[in-house]
């Protein structure tokens, strides 16, 4: 049978993650509970390519990829740069650091490729989506900005790419890299308060000289609920969609938007995020779906793997009773795969909401116009 999603796997892979900051076991959780649903007889599996230097520095300096292959061969002892790097605080240095972002990255790039040969629509790594490191440092458990690497191969091929950032955390990264440019279109929702990580991404954010209009930002508050998210992400992902007229989607699909999650502030469960995911899956255009952020292991493997049963066309298969697998310890005490909504306060007015969409509705008449005389 032809599949037309390719899923990333790769043992290697799996323990590469596992060394980022906060998440010692995740990677494990999610195959492992993909593989316990049977889904991966539904998708061809790719091992990794690992990044090249010539691959990295796609985006970054060759002064940070020149630092983190010393920092590697050293094994960590210019603490005393560290700091310029941005490897330290947030970013503590990991053994065979050189391996780490090769394979990070590399994961990426092997699922974008994939989707370059036109024999898939859909192509999936767990492992990716680490949105917050910047050209020249690392920043927020990222250092390697596999995204950037993946949509800079991408445009390639397809040429305009929206990307589309569900993470409780802003986009960052990605948004700098391309806030002057009018080739990507950067569409983040998160949560956005004083003192919020990164603190970036205000509805004010709209990009700059060529890409001025072509940055969108959804600023949201703590504790907002699925019905929500759902009407917002509907409403203003296809409005972005049909302004812009990408040729190939990218989606980050950070899960520490969920409730319960140590870091995230937000009242979501697997439902919200999985409608974004079939809401993306109607426009049927070429889509890498990645990873990013999600602290409560169980929780982001039970998401992903909701996700990936959406993409996959197998959301049948999900029985209600957690499989038996190898970690099935950490679905404890109930064992079931649905996560209920906590009462946390919901801090978001629809007046508020309707501001944010009343805004962007604007720019995105802008972007429609703009489009247009391009394309005549």
């Amino acid at each position: 049978m032809d599949h037309n999603v390719c899923y990333i796997y790769d043992n290697q892979l799996i323990k590469e993650c596992c060394k980022i900051p906060n998440i010692p076991k995740r990677a494990y959780l999610v195959d492992s509970l993909i593989k316990a649903y049977h889904l991966s007889d539904h998708m061809d599996v790719f091992k990794v390519n690992p990044s090249s230097y010539e691959d990295l520095i796609g985006f970054h300096s060759s002064a940070y990829v020149d630092f983190l292959k010393k920092l590697n061969d050293n094994n960590s002892s210019l603490s005393d740069i560290e700091d310029e790097y941005g490897i330290g605080y947030d970013c503590p240095v990991v053994k065979d650091i050189w391996q780490f972002i090769t394979y990070i990255s590399g994961a990426s790039l092997t699922a974008a490729k994939a989707l370059t040969t036109m024999q898939y629509r859909y192509s999936i790594n767990w492992c990716g989506g680490w949105h917050h490191a910047l050209r020249d440092s690392a920043q927020g458990f990222c250092y390697v900005n596999d995204i950037v690497l993946a949509i800079e191969m991408l445009r390639k091929t397809f040429g305009k790419v929206l990307y589309i950032d569900i993470d409780v955390h802003h986009g960052n990264g990605v948004e700098y890299a391309y806030m002057a440019t009018d080739k990507v279109l950067t569409l983040s929702f998160h949560q956005y308060e004083p003192g919020f990580y990164p603190t970036s991404g205000s509805l004010d954010d709209i990009g700059i000289d060529k890409g001025k209009y072509y940055t969108v930002n959804v600023p949201l508050k703590e504790g907002i609920n699925d019905d929500k998210y759902i009407t917002m992400f509907q409403k203003i992902s296809n409005m972005v969609n049909s302004s812009y007229n990408p040729k190939c989607i990218v989606v980050q699909c950070g899960a520490d938007s969920l409730v319960g999650d140590p870091i995230g502030g937000f009242n979501l469960t697997p439902k919200a995020l999985a409608e974004c995911v079939k809401n993306v899956m109607k426009w049927e255009k070429p889509t890498l779906f990645l990873g990013g952020g999600g602290y409560n292991e169980a929780n982001v493997a039970r998401c992903w793997t909701c996700l990936t049963a959406i993409i996959t066309g197998q959301d049948d298969l999900l029985s209600s009773d957690i499989p038996d697998n190898e970690y099935f310890s950490a679905y404890g005490p109930d064992f079931t795969f649905d996560i209920n909504p906590g009462n946390r306060k919901d801090f978001n007015s629809f007046n508020n909401l309707n501001h944010i969409f009343s805004v962007i509705a604007n720019n995105m008449k802008i972007v429609k116009e703009l489009v247009r005389k391009q394309e005549k």
